[in-house]
C-alpha cells in the first residue's frame, strides 16, 4: 500500500497560519475516517482532528478548536488541516492517519496512536514566539 503523504509544514512565528495536506490518492483500501495527530519529542502522539470520509463530519480536539479546521477535497483523496493563530505549543511532527475499520471520530482522542491503520511519515511544524 502506498503510504499517506503529508505536506505543508514549516517554521513560523506565533499567530501565523499553515495549511497541511495529506494525500491518500495511492490508497486502494477503504478509508472510513482520516485524522491528524501531532507528536512532540519525548511525548505521546496527540489527537488533533478527524473527518468522516463519507459525509465530511468532523471532530476537533479542544486544544485547537476554533483555530484548526479539518476538511477533505471533493475527490476524497486528501485531508487538509488549516491551522490559524498558531502557538509555540502547537509545534511538533504532524502525522495523518487513515482508519479503515470504521472506529469513528470520537475514539481517536482516546486511542491515539492505536487509532489509525495507515500512517504517513509526518511533516514538521515549528512555531516560535
Amino acid at each position: 500500500q502506498a503510504p499517506l503523504v503529508e505536506s505543508g509544514g514549516g517554521s513560523v512565528r506565533t499567530g501565523a497560519s499553515l495549511r497541511l495536506s495529506c494525500s491518500a490518492s495511492g490508497h486502494t483500501s477503504p478509508i472510513y475516517n482520516m485524522g491528524w495527530f501531532r507528536q512532540a519529542p519525548g511525548e505521546e502522539r496527540q489527537f488533533v482532528a478527524a473527518i468522516q470520509w463519507s459525509d465530511g463530519r468532523t471532530y476537533v480536539a479542544d486544544s485547537v478548536k476554533g483555530r484548526f479546521t479539518i476538511s477533505r477535497d471533493n475527490a476524497k483523496t486528501a485531508a487538509n488541516l488549516q491551522m490559524n493563530s498558531l502557538k509555540p505549543e502547537d509545534s511538533g511532527l504532524y502525522l495523518c492517519a487513515g482508519d479503515s475499520r470504521g472506529r469513528g471520530l470520537e475514539t481517536a482522542q482516546a486511542l491515539g496512536a492505536q487509532w489509525g491503520d495507515y500512517w504517513g511519515q509526518g511533516t514538521q511544524v515549528t512555531v516560535s514566539s
